[in-house]
């Protein structure tokens, strides 16, 4: 394809395959440091996928794994790649007060500040775990020097969503006047609603040739798209979690196998860089936005 193409966000949510939040009922944070790591080998795994094609993307990185494995996140930033934060434990942001979010949030920041020596400038929700009530999070983030945020899944689930956002790169300004840009996770609008073509676990469900073509129709209206993994999700001769519940176990472990060769084809595909380098094509004059979130009635 040879006419010239939105420049769309690869981004890569570093943590490894026992530290997802499906898994919090059976996997006590206490036992990490038990569990088989995985995480650089599968880490570095992505990285060479992504070098295969000439890209560079965003690592939100744990710093739980900065702490215990700060030659990768070195040899992220040696590569070329943007590393950004995922929190410290992989803690939900709605299990957490705004005091609470600000403390993990500066010690994840630290530790992985302290392991590659680059300043960290973007962030990641756990599980895109900001909702309607804790909007919150976009004002500690502007309030702590953040440049964006990729935290906004805007369609309907059981688990995350706020089906009212913005599908698109959005900048949002507080009351002081400071902004942040949100990078949401990319949906497809069909008969009024938003589906999820952002990758994960919807790269792994959704056929590949459905996938993409839904990101070429973003595409059209030149907009960029993001795009999501983990470094598990390229293994699937991972241990498995046996006592997780089934629908947990159905999404972590659904077609691990094709999660290579669907990332490939992708690459091939599209032009992908860093969030960074994607905000820095777009208007944030002409992204700034006025959504605010609807009127609840009712009780609560």
């Amino acid at each position: 394809m040879s006419e010239l193409r939105p420049l769309n966000a690869m981004t890569v949510d570093v943590e490894d395959y026992y530290q997802v939040s499906a898994f919090e009922g059976v996997v006590d944070r206490a036992r990490w440091d038990g569990y088989e790591s995985r995480v650089e080998r599968n880490t570095r795994l992505v990285m060479d996928v992504l070098a295969a094609h000439d890209v560079r993307g965003t690592f939100f990185t744990l710093g739980w794994v900065a702490d215990r494995h700060p030659n990768l996140l070195r040899e992220l930033v040696a590569r070329g790649h943007e590393v950004a934060s995922h929190g410290y434990e992989h803690r939900l942001l709605t299990s957490l007060t705004k005091d609470a979010f600000r403390a993990d949030l500066t010690r994840a920041a630290d530790a992985i500040e302290r392991a590659c020596g680059t300043r960290v400038r973007g962030f990641r929700a756990p599980s895109f775990s900001v909702g309607l009530d804790n909007l919150w999070v976009h004002d500690v983030l502007r309030e702590e020097g953040y440049l964006f945020s990729s935290s906004v899944f805007p369609v309907r689930h059981d688990r995350y969503g706020i089906p009212d956002f913005p599908r698109h790169p959005v900048v949002l300004a507080g009351a002081d006047g400071g902004t942040i840009w949100e990078f949401p996770m990319t949906t497809r609008r069909v008969l009024n609603r938003n589906f999820p073509i952002a990758g994960g676990g919807w790269m792994r469900l959704l056929p590949g040739a459905v996938m993409r073509r839904a990101l070429r129709r973003e595409n059209a209206t030149g907009a960029p798209t993001i795009v999501y993994l983990h470094p598990w999700e390229l293994d699937p001769e991972q241990p498995r979690i046996t006592a997780a519940p089934r629908k947990a176990r159905f999404r972590h472990y659904l077609n691990l196998g094709r999660m290579r060769d669907r990332l490939d084809r992708l690459l091939a595909t599209f032009r992908y860089g860093t969030v960074s380098e994607v905000i820095a094509t777009l208007d944030p004059v002409a992204a700034r936005t006025s959504w605010s979130p609807p009127v609840r009635t009712g009780l609560s």
